[in-house]
């Protein structure tokens, strides 16, 4: 079933426990900041329009995002300048939803900026669903064995999800819950506004919750239900140094299954760090320690490592690059740099040449 949808990425707070001055969404994993690849998730087939929240550095998330997000990415910034929550968040996006959908009685998806580990296929299965189901709101949910910090999904009799309960005000026997919130859900959106208007701020933190539009269309006898992940690590959160360090792991990881999957030979994956933006051949070989950061491209049979670090290079056919660390520099097809090299910015090498220890090379 197809359906407009219209895509609202949360991305307006400070993010305090990162302890920096970069806006949390641009914090970087595997060589781009962690929210392109929320947006690269909600890129779904009936996606009209993308309007990022930003509040916290807005400029600085607007000028990063317009450089670097996908070129099909229709995307909007509204800005949130006082922080009343996630309701609110919404709420200040609802204009440009509205413009956007028009009369079409469309879904809007709804998505931190901080959840980078989420599938695309996770998104698609959840808008199936929500479509097929005729549901008012499909909330994204994970079963997890300490769902400390977590809000609760509270069910009713129904088996319908009946509202979400933050721990801060939860009761004793809804802490025990064990299917929490991933603050993902998708909403039909002639049932956005409405609802929201009935959101109060009558909670711990006198905000307006996001969550509580379930309460709202579950009173009002719509169908409000759940989607619950087959791997909860996908909805893991970012919000510190710590947590940053744990999602880059998963992605280097899902990144490296890939290319090897495509006829990339590691010979330590766990000790082989790819960036999101490097493009392999088939037939290429890593050695250990090999860390290829920005864009660099590998053309086919070329050997890297051990403990090569190359930023922004190309590296041609049957190449042989040893432990040398170079930066915008350019390698031929079948040339053999040698290790403790350094290429500098803007150096090339050409076809075939031999590069000896212990050399520094410019353009």
């Amino acid at each position: 079933m197809s359906r407009p949808t219209c895509v609202v990425v949360l991305a307006a707070g400070e993010g305090t426990r990162m302890r920096s001055s970069r806006p949390k969404p641009l914090h970087h994993l595997c060589g781009r900041p962690m929210v392109l690849y929320v947006l690269d998730a909600a890129a779904q087939e009936d996606v009209r329009a993308t309007v990022v929240v930003v509040g916290h550095g807005a400029t600085w998330v607007e000028k990063s995002l317009t450089e670097r997000a996908r070129a099909d990415l229709h995307l909007t910034f509204v800005e949130q300048s006082e922080q009343l929550g996630t309701g609110h968040a919404v709420s200040v996006a609802l204009p440009t939803i509205v413009d956007e959908l028009g009369d079409s009685d469309g879904d809007v998806l709804i998505l931190p900026g901080d959840t980078p580990l989420l599938r695309p296929s996770t998104v698609a299965r959840l808008l199936s669903q929500h479509r097929e189901s005729q549901a008012a709101l499909t909330v994204l949910t994970a079963v997890v064995e300490d769902p400390s910090g977590y809000g609760r999904i509270v069910h009713g009799k129904n088996g319908r999800v009946a509202r979400i309960v933050e721990e801060r005000d939860a009761t004793a026997d809804e802490r025990l819950i064990k299917e929490i919130n991933t603050a993902i859900m998708v909403v039909r959106a002639s049932l956005l506004g409405p609802a929201l208007r009935r959101v109060g701020r009558q909670n711990v933190q006198n905000e307006y919750y996001l969550t509580d539009l379930i309460a709202v269309l579950h009173e009002a006898g719509h169908v409000t239900q759940s989607l619950v992940l087959e791997d909860p690590s996908e909805a893991a959160g970012v919000n510190d140094l710590l947590q940053l360090a744990r999602a880059e792991a998963v992605l280097r990881g899902r990144i490296n299954e890939r290319w090897m999957h495509r006829g990339v030979i590691m010979w330590s994956p766990e000790n082989t760090y790819i960036d999101a933006d490097v493009e392999l051949a088939p037939e290429v070989s890593l050695l250990p320690g090999t860390v290829l950061k920005g864009r660099c491209v590998v053309e086919r049979g070329a050997r890297i490592g051990p403990n090569a670090v190359l930023s922004d290079v190309f590296v041609g056919e049957n190449a042989q690059v040893a432990t040398v660390e170079a930066t915008s520099a350019r390698i031929g097809a079948e040339a053999r740099v040698a290790s403790f090299v350094v290429l500098g910015a803007g150096t090339e090498i050409a076809s075939g040449e031999v590069v000896t220890p212990f050399h520094y090379r410019t353009h």
